[in-house]
C-alpha cells in the first residue's frame, strides 16, 4: 500500500468519515483556511490513481467514496513507524510514548485493560498481559 502526503491522508480522513461524498462536502468538513475546490478535486484524483477512493457518477459531478479501509491504513503507517524508527519493536515504542508523554503506570494499566476488555468481547485468545 502506498503511503499518502499530509494533505492526501486529511482528505481521507474526511472520506473516512462521511463514507461517501462529493468535493464541496470534503471542503466542509476541513479547517479554516479553507483550500480551494480545483485542490481538493485534485488530491482526490491523486487518491483515485493511487487506489485509495473511487467515484460514482451523480447528475454532473461525482460522488467519491474510500475504497481502503482506515484500519488498514493505519496499521500499515504503524507497522512502518515502528520499523522505521523503534527497529520493529512495538515495545520500545510504548517506552519511548510513555515517557515523551509522562504516561503514569495507573494510565498504562487502564489502557491494558481496556486492549483485554477489546480482545475478550471479539473473542480473540490475547497474549498474556500482565496487569
Amino acid at each position: 500500500m502506498k503511503q499518502l502526503t499530509k494533505a492526501e491522508e486529511e482528505v481521507m480522513q474526511v472520506l473516512w468519515q462521511l463514507q461517501k461524498c462529493n468535493v464541496a462536502a470534503i471542503i466542509d468538513q476541513l479547517p479554516e483556511p479553507k483550500p480551494a475546490y480545483n485542490t481538493i478535486s485534485t488530491i482526490v484524483r491523486i487518491l483515485e490513481s493511487k487506489g485509495f477512493v473511487n467515484h460514482e457518477k451523480e447528475g454532473k459531478g461525482h460522488i467519491y467514496f474510500p475504497l481502503v479501509k482506515k484500519s488498514d491504513y493505519s496499521n500499515q503507517s504503524i507497522t512502518k513507524l515502528v520499523d522505521g524508527y523503534f527497529q520493529g519493536s512495538f515495545k520500545s515504542m510504548v517506552s519511548f510514548f510513555m515517557k515523551e508523554n509522562e504516561v503514569s503506570l495507573s494510565e498504562l494499566e487502564s489502557i491494558l485493560k481496556d486492549i483485554k476488555k477489546s480482545s475478550d468481547d471479539v473473542g480473540e485468545d490475547p497474549k498474556e498481559i500482565d496487569l
